[in-house]
C-alpha cells in the first residue's frame, strides 16, 4: 500500500515536471538530495561510532549493567509475564538504556533481539504477546535523556547551541511514554474484561 502511494507520488511529480517543462529541476533535486543523504549519513556514522563507543566503555565498566538495575523494578512492573532472568528481560532493558541515551540506532538491534526472545515465548506464535505490544509501545515513546543523534545533526547543520533541546527532549520523550504506558495498561485491562 505504501509503495503504491509512493509511487502515485513519484509519477506524478515527474509527469508534471515533464508536462510543465521543469525536468531539469526535478533531475537537480534529485542528485542535490542524493548529495545530501550521503553527507548526512557519514555524519551519523561518525555519531553513532563515537557513542556507541561511549556505550562500550560504558558497558565494560559497569554502568549499562548499573542503569538495568535502576530499570529492573520498572521493567518488571510494564512486563510481569516475562519470567526473571529471561534473556529477554535483559535486551529490553539494555534497549531502554540505549533509547535513554538517545542512541536510537544501537538500541534497534536490541529490540529485535527482545522481540525475537518474547516470540520465543509467545504462546501464539501469530498474533503479538501483551509483552510485545508494551515493548513496541515503549520503544516508539521513548524517554531520552540525551539526544544524541538529534544533537549531532543540529552540529551538523551549524546550529550556535545544538543542546539546547535536552529538556525539551526531556519534557516530551516523558509525556509521550506516559501516555504510552497508559494506553498500554488501558488496552491490556481491557483485554482482560473482554477475555
Amino acid at each position: 500500500m505504501i509503495n503504491g502511494i509512493w509511487l502515485f507520488f513519484l509519477v506524478v511529480g515527474v509527469g508534471f515536471a515533464g508536462v510543465t517543462g521543469n525536468i531539469d529541476k526535478v533531475t537537480n533535486s534529485v542528485l542535490q538530495g542524493a548529495e545530501l543523504g550521503v553527507g548526512v549519513s557519514i555524519g551519523l556514522i561518525s555519531i553513532l561510532v563515537f557513542w556507541l563507543g561511549i556505550v562500550n566503555i560504558a558497558e565494560k565498566a559497569g554502568l549499562i549493567e548499573k542503569l538495568s538495575i535502576i530499570l529492573g523494578p520498572i521493567a518488571r512492573f510494564l512486563f510481569p509475564e516475562i519470567p526473571r532472568n529471561h534473556p529477554a528481560m535483559g535486551y529490553i532493558l539494555s534497549n531502554m538504556s540505549a533509547n535513554m541515551l538517545g542512541i536510537g540506532n544501537a538500541a534497534t538491534p536490541l529490540g529485535i533481539k527482545a522481540m525475537e526472545e518474547l516470540q520465543k515465548i509467545n504462546p501464539n506464535k501469530e498474533t503479538a504477546s501483551r509483552a510485545m505490544c508494551t515493548l513496541l509501545a515503549l520503544n516508539t515513546s521513548s524517554i531520552t535523556l540525551i539526544p544524541t543523534t538529534i544533537i549531532g545533526l543540529r552540529l551538523k547543520f551549524g546550529s550556535v547551541n545544538p543542546a539546547e533541546i535536552i529538556i525539551t527532549t526531556i519534557i516530551a520523550t516523558m509525556i509521550s511514554t506516559t501516555v504510552a504506558i497508559m494506553a498500554d495498561k488501558y488496552y491490556r485491562n481491557k483485554e482482560r474484561h473482554i477475555a
